[in-house]
C-alpha cells in the first residue's frame, strides 16, 4: 500500500464529513452524497502516532498541573539544605508516565527554600 500523509482523500469536498464505504465503486458522503471513486483512494494508507505530550496539548492540561485540593504533608525525617529546620512540607504528584514514580516537591515552612526529588 502507498502510504500517504494527507488524509483529505477520506472526507468529502464539498462540507468535510468522513466519507462512508457502502459499496465497492465509490465512496459517499452521508450529507451532501457526494461521491468520490474508489480507484481514487484504492491503496493509500494512512499512518500516524500520537504522543501524550499531543494529548495534553491538545486538551489544554499542564504536565505540572497541581491540584488545590491536594493538602501538603510535613516530612519531619527531612531537614531543610539551606536553614537546617526539621520538617520539610511536601506534595506528591505524578508528574511523569504511570510505570515511573511520583515526585516529591519540597518546601521549607521557616526559609521558603523550595525543591524536588523523583523517586
Amino acid at each position: 500500500m502507498a502510504y500517504c500523509r494527507q488524509r483529505d482523500f477520506m472526507f468529502c469536498e464539498m462540507c468535510g464529513t468522513m466519507l462512508s464505504f457502502n459499496t465497492v465503486k465509490y465512496a459517499r458522503c452521508p450529507l451532501c452524497k457526494f461521491k468520490r471513486n474508489l480507484k481514487e483512494i484504492s491503496g493509500k494508507e494512512i499512518r500516524y502516532s500520537i504522543s501524550v505530550a499531543d494529548i495534553r496539548r491538545e486538551l489544554g492540561i499542564s504536565t505540572l498541573e497541581i491540584h488545590e485540593e491536594q493538602k501538603q504533608q510535613i516530612d519531619y525525617s527531612k531537614k531543610c539544605p539551606k536553614c537546617n529546620n526539621e520538617g520539610m512540607g511536601f506534595k506528591s504528584i505524578q508528574t511523569r508516565s504511570a510505570d515511573e514514580g511520583e515526585t516529591q516537591f519540597y518546601n521549607c515552612a521557616k526559609c521558603g527554600y523550595s525543591y524536588k526529588e523523583n523517586s
